[in-house]
């Protein structure tokens, strides 16, 4: 039926039954809306005006009313249940050695800047986003609609606003860390023994470990992509994403490697919205699982792990049980230390010793 939207040659005759409007009835021209195939003008110039019932949006709509929101509670909730089941089982990861007091700088305040900026605008940009997907299941019965109406406006402020700041602090972090993130040949010996999560000490590293390192690109990559889709809503219609995107992939046969038919192009402008909205949504839950793990090692997971963050410093048994390489700075002289540095570094002034730091 929905081939009929009014078209004369395919309209009962006006002598037969349902035929006294002629070539179309109110039905043939509601499906015609429906499909897309109407003649709609206005004096609207946009690129959405012209399309008065979306019908490839109705698969969106119970998408994101079922499916995504049960992946929202399967994902964070069992990210948070397997953390907690984790620390009764394992118990705090504690410090190896003799705590001594003694301190060495970790990281510069510049970076422990960019970290929590971005730390904070993504907790900020977490919980109005959770407002704004799952609100209306879980608010409205609560409080109301018009208390609703209230935190999701206010939510929505805050969320278009703050996510320039996550922006700039990816950036800062991305500028500022990548030269430390590129793996080597330590980190298949750290991922070997899993970090010493499981116990066993914990294996040598250098300034990141594998762990970290994992974190890090999961950052950069996930956070890099949600920024985009971000900005694409911010902006809607105005520049298009998933449009050219399912285009490439169909001209190289990709969907076809996995026995799928091609992906749907080209895209009405609301479609561009919704996939831009469920990719953002999906993605950002997926980084908010691994930022679950982060925030757990960085505070009560592990022992001397906040202050690295928290203060930029480190107790030397802490630095020393994580890493292999340290670069003790002597002047205008630099000295790598690949075994027994222990002493060197007991020796050495506390203003004068660096991890790993970025200037090495």
């Amino acid at each position: 039926r929905s081939n009929l939207t009014g078209n004369p040659d395919a309209a009962a005759a006006i002598t037969e039954q349902l035929g006294t409007l002629g070539g179309a009835s109110d039905p043939d021209l509601w499906r015609a809306l429906r499909y897309s195939s109407a003649d709609v003008e206005t004096q609207i110039r946009g690129p959405a005006a012209t399309t008065l019932i979306q019908d490839r949006g109705i698969w969106w709509l119970a998408f994101r009313e079922g499916a995504l929101l049960k992946l929202t509670a399967y994902l964070l909730g069992g990210t948070l249940l397997a953390l907690a089941l984790f620390y009764l089982i394992r118990g705090r990861i504690r410090i190896d050695g003799e705590k001594t007091g003694r301190t060495i700088t970790r990281f510069k305040t510049f970076e422990r800047f960019g970290h929590w900026l971005l730390a904070s605008s993504f907790i900020v940009l977490g919980l109005t986003g959770l407002i704004s997907l799952i609100g209306r299941k879980l608010l409205i019965p609560s409080f109301g609609h018009e208390a609703f109406s209230t935190v999701a406006t206010a939510s929505k402020w805050v969320h278009n606003n703050i996510s320039w700041a996550f922006i700039v602090a990816l950036v800062i972090i991305f500028v500022v860390w990548v030269v430390h993130n590129i793996p080597d040949r330590t980190d298949l010996n750290w991922l070997a023994k899993a970090g010493g999560l499981l116990g066993g000490g914990h294996p040598p590293a250098k300034k990141f470990n594998a762990g970290q390192k994992l974190i890090f690109w999961s950052v950069v990559i996930l956070g890099g992509s949600i920024s985009v889709s971000g900005l694409s809503l911010l902006f809607p219609f105005e520049f298009n994403i998933f449009g050219h995107t399912f285009s490439t992939l169909n001209s190289w046969g990709v969907p076809g490697w996995f026995g799928a038919a091609d992906l749907p192009y080209p895209l009405q402008p609301q479609e561009e919205m919704q996939y831009a909205q469920l990719w953002h949504a999906i993605v950002s839950l997926i980084l908010t699982a691994i930022i679950f793990a982060h925030i757990y090692l960085g505070s009560v997971g592990m022992e001397g792990a906040f202050d690295a963050m928290g203060k930029g410093r480190n107790m030397k048994a802490f630095l020393l049980a994580l890493v292999a390489l340290v670069v003790i700075s002597v002047g205008a002289n630099q000295i790598l230390l690949r075994s027994g540095f222990s002493s060197a570094v007991a020796g050495s002034s506390e203003d004068n010793v660096r991890i790993g730091s970025s200037n090495r």
